[in-house]
């Protein structure tokens, strides 16, 4: 079994993310799935935590430190990029880097090995943050700094196809008037920010589709209601209208050109910064699954011997084996889109092969779990059943298992958008 060694620097960081999630997280685990919608005050040390580990240099961000995807891609979610696009290097093999995003990665996995939902809840670490990291300019990104932003792109008639988002955003004078409505938005009630997505002009399609920094505080962003959920209830996850919503233009992420070329690039790029952290939070969360029920199998006698053939061990033990190679497959899948994004080589088609991947087999393994543990996996003894509810959304939200795989073909056979649908 290939088993990659985490890079020395990040151990520490590790570590500290895997004592996490076993001495805070998991204690009240349970104590949040039961009480949806309410704050999880522990993670206010948490927080602090992290924002120590930061301003020393080794600490884990929700966002991955800058986008790869190739600039001249032609603005399409799984459109082929350019050859020679995202950032040009003469590096050689010694040159390699291990950046925040494999960091990011590594700790997000760990934090997920111990509940899903606390880590979306964690303070400033949330997906909007990856959004403005993937598209601000170093002004905004040093305005933004220290904030918790939340991220807004699903409608109630646009899942999947972000392309057709009916929000608008109409200038006026210094400013951005945004007008829409916006469900599904996770940490939508607690963040500082909500980075929201918008349409200049509808007739023109994708290519308007621009990215908003919305305050959290602004009287036009107006919160409908929490939703009520199968999974990850320990995060909130908000619906919102923007009536009127007046928004300062420099609060708009990227060129605020409408450009029928590339145009819809700089939004998309968000993606290829969230997915791979999306794919780690499906890996944490298999791998507490695999984790519990091997021990609970040993308590009753069986023993996985993995220098053996599956073949001539118990039905359990080859059932494990099988798991465990599928969750070995994601992990260095989702390691290699990071690792292209800490070396500036366009990530689209991995970073979406690594969500596909991780999102499918963490649905698999948790319900395989439940099942291999019995009875014990389907009462609430211990976390088998939540971490069965909590894994569905990972194959759900940042695009479906069926948009990962439509663009992972169009990257294969060369096909627009326009040309697979």
């Amino acid at each position: 079994m290939i088993d990659l060694e985490v890079p020395k620097k990040f151990r520490p960081l590790v570590a500290q993310a895997r004592g996490m999630a076993e001495e805070v997280f998991w204690p009240i685990s349970r104590k949040y799935d039961r009480a949806e919608h309410e704050y999880p005050a522990e993670l206010d040390l948490v927080s602090a935590v992290i924002d120590g580990m930061s301003d020393g240099g080794a600490g884990q961000g929700a966002g991955a430190s800058s986008s790869t995807r190739a600039k001249d891609d032609g603005a399409e979610e799984g459109d082929v990029a350019a050859v020679g696009s995202g950032r040009s290097s003469k590096k050689g093999p010694k040159d390699n880097k291990n950046g925040s995003n494999l960091s990011s990665v590594l700790s997000i996995l760990e934090t997920c090995r111990g509940d899903v939902g606390l880590t979306l809840s964690i303070p400033r670490q949330g997906l909007g943050n990856a959004a403005i990291a993937a598209v601000a300019n170093d002004e905004q990104k040093a305005r933004y700094a220290g904030k918790w932003a939340a991220m807004a792109i699903t409608e109630p008639d646009v899942g999947s196809d972000s392309g057709a988002i009916r929000t608008t955003a109409v200038k006026d004078g210094d400013e951005y008037v945004l007008n829409g409505e916006k469900i599904f938005v996770t940490s939508g009630e607690r963040a500082e920010l909500v980075v929201v997505w918008a349409t200049l002009d509808r007739s023109l399609g994708k290519t308007a589709i621009k990215s908003f920094v919305v305050r959290r505080d602004n009287p036009g962003l107006q919160l409908v209601r929490l939703e009520h959920k199968l999974g990850i209830r320990a995060s909130d996850t908000a619906a919102f209208v923007l009536d009127d919503c007046r928004v300062p233009a420099e609060d708009l992420l990227g060129d605020p050109e409408i450009k029928i070329e590339g145009g819809f690039g700089g939004a998309m790029q968000t993606f290829d910064n969230t997915r791979p952290l999306v794919a780690s939070m499906a890996l944490g969360l298999t791998r507490a699954s695999l984790d519990k029920t091997t021990e609970l199998l040993q308590e009753a006698g069986i023993e996985v011997d993995w220098d053996r053939p599956a073949n001539v061990q118990s039905a359990a033990a080859a059932k494990l084996i099988e798991l465990e190679a599928d969750y070995q497959s994601a992990y260095l899948l989702t390691l290699r889109a990071a690792w292209m994004a800490d070396n500036g080589k366009p990530n689209s088609m991995e970073a979406s092969m690594a969500k596909a991947k991780a999102g499918r087999t963490c649905v698999n393994v948790s319900l395989a779990c439940v099942e291999l543990a019995g009875a014990t996996g389907y009462a609430e003894t211990h976390l088998l059943e939540k971490w069965a509810r909590d894994s569905k959304i990972l194959d759900i939200f940042e695009g479906t298992q069926q948009i990962q795989l439509l663009v992972v073909a169009r990257r294969i056979l060369g096909y627009s958008s326009k040309e697979l649908k």
